[in-house]
């Protein structure tokens, strides 16, 4: 799916330099996209031999709060973006003041924090779970009381994969329950009315400097202890809803001017309706099918929008599942190999431990005619 576009914007060269901040699977898979169009790649990542610098011309290893290494960095690339939320707001800014940063520093202020997203999300006319913003166990109780129970507890900041966060069952939880979240964040968390959801679906945005934008085909999630196992294409969620995710992802990529990629998870309630839950303005872990179903992959579509490009199409020409590697699954690379239907990506990663994202598969089949059951 695409919109309109502006009048044509000067597009960055092959040859010219993109900066990424984090060195993790998703600046690798950038880094990869990048050289395919003839880009080069300079990381700015806090770990040596990090997934990224692994496939990357160039690397600073080096605090996210170096602001000598930061403008050093900032001399040395054309644009930047970032392939992870959790990038200090003020080093984004510093680095701005000499390139493009892209999304700019205001979206991820905005991602940054669950207070500024849930109220973002409101503010266009999007619906999120009831939530309150809570600062102190009196103001958890006080919430509590107008929620009810089950509630879901979260850190305002740095909550990502199920990290900071916690649900709340009862009284007697409230005391654990803000003491799990209040060394993060600033002591500031945010309560959510528990969703009995039927599904969870994402969407992810293409948007370029001319404002021309782009959906992928909105993906069906399955988490297992708050990480993602699997996401699946076409989403079993009736053709309205199927329309009305790429509508909510739109708005959210229009409302933050954004250039590059937006992510937007949602709840699909049991009575049909879309609530948001988050949202990431990079490449995201359940788009990772688009690597082999589509026209233009979401890591290509990244490139082509902070260079100024033409945004490709997005087209899908298969239906397809993503699972994830995590830990010890990566030791099935050779039988993954072996399956026709498969499609391995291993990340790089040295260390193996439970829960950690060390590759992922997708298995495809040809498309099916109908995309909805």
């Amino acid at each position: 799916m695409t919109g309109d576009k502006k009048a044509p914007i000067r597009p960055l060269a092959p040859g010219s330099v993109i900066g990424i901040f984090g060195g993790g699977q998703l600046g690798r898979m950038i880094a990869l996209a990048a050289a395919r169009l003839g880009y080069v790649c300079h990381i700015f990542a806090s770990e040596a031999d990090c997934p990224a610098a692994q496939v990357a011309t160039h690397a600073t290893i080096a605090s996210y709060e170096d602001r000598d290494a930061l403008r050093t960095f900032a001399a040395a690339v054309d644009v930047a973006t970032c392939e992870f939320e959790n990038i200090p707001v003020e080093s984004v800014r510093l680095v701005a003041e000499q390139i493009p940063v892209r999304p700019d520093w205001k979206v991820l202020e905005v991602a940054q924090d669950r207070v500024q997203e849930k109220t973002f999300f409101n503010t266009i006319g999007l619906e999120t779970a009831p939530w309150r913003r809570v600062v102190g166990q009196g103001n958890l109780a006080r919430a509590i009381s107008e929620l009810g129970r089950p509630s879901i507890l979260k850190t305002a900041r740095f909550g990502y994969d199920g990290k900071g966060q916690v649900r709340i069952d009862d009284d007697a939880h409230l005391g654990h329950a803000w003491h799990h979240i209040s060394g993060t964040g600033g002591g500031v968390g945010v309560l959510e009315a528990f969703v009995d959801f039927a599904q969870e679906v994402s969407v992810i945005v293409a948007r370029g400097i001319d404002g021309a934008w782009s959906a992928f085909d909105p993906t069906e999630n399955t988490h297992a202890n708050h990480v993602l196992q699997s996401a699946r294409v076409p989403a079993r969620v009736p053709v309205f809803l199927t329309a009305a995710a790429v509508d909510a992802g739109h708005r959210a990529a229009e409302a933050l001017d954004l250039v590059g990629l937006l992510a937007v998870e949602m709840f699909v309630t049991r009575d049909g309706r879309l609530l948001m839950n988050e949202m990431a303005p990079r490449p995201h872990n359940s788009g990772h099918w688009t690597l082999d179903a589509c026209l233009t992959d979401q890591f290509e579509q990244c490139v082509r929008a902070i260079c100024g490009l033409p945004l490709g199409s997005p087209e899908r020409h298969a239906d397809a599942t993503m699972t994830n590697l995590l830990g010890d699954d990566v030791v099935r690379w050779l039988d993954i190999l072996g399956d026709p239907s498969a499609r391995l990506h291993l990340y790089g990663k040295k260390e193996t431990r439970p829960g950690r994202k060390m590759g992922h598969v997708t298995r495809l089949v040809p498309r099916s005619v109908a995309t909805s059951p």
